[in-house]
């Protein structure tokens, strides 16, 4: 089974990104799990969503917490959460920040891999500058990161969740995945 855990605040999205993730592997014909955890529920306030998938049934019922790969939306989060909690042996932590400084920090038996996400999702006008949505651009750096789930599938799941603003939120997904140094 393949467990994965996303950071981000409320109001980032977090709880969608988990939600479309799990569709793109559903629509791959894997078996998945996908849900939120609030703490305080108010808009800024640290969320973790969680996927699980595996090509058989899924029993487990709990948060995920050794996950395989772990995306970070907000990279203020790091300061005040454990985003590497119980991350496995081989695993990729993706984080969205061009803030170099962030690969020394967390070093460990996984991989560290950064994304201004942010920068992408304010040129494609997702959110506002002062409070740009990063979600379905750090879903396609997810993609190219981890190798598990196809652009495409992530797309088509994005374009479904967005009908009204198909093309934004596709094209930045794709531009992340084009973009990202493994």
């Amino acid at each position: 089974m393949i467990e994965i855990r996303l950071h981000g605040r409320g109001g980032q999205g977090a709880a969608m990104a988990s939600q479309m993730l799990a569709d793109a592997f559903f629509r791959e014909g894997k078996q998945v799990q996908s849900f939120p955890m609030f703490g305080v529920e108010r808009r800024g306030a640290p969320v973790a969503a969680f996927v699980r998938v595996d090509a058989k049934p899924i029993h487990a019922r709990c948060e995920v917490l050794t996950p395989n790969y772990v995306a970070v939306l907000d990279p203020t989060l790091v300061a005040n959460v454990d985003i590497t909690s119980g991350i496995k042996s081989g695993g990729v932590l993706l984080i969205n920040t061009s803030d170099e400084k962030l690969t020394e920090k967390y070093k460990g038996d996984y991989k560290v891999l950064l994304l201004d996400g942010t920068g992408i999702a304010i040129k494609h006008g997702l959110g506002s500058r002062v409070a740009p949505i990063v979600n379905t651009v750090m879903l396609g750096a997810f993609a190219k990161a981890t190798g598990i789930v196809n652009i495409d599938s992530v797309c088509t799941c994005i374009q479904e969740a967005f009908p009204k603003d198909k093309g934004a939120n596709a094209n930045a997904a794709r531009e992340a995945y084009d973009i990202l140094q493994i």
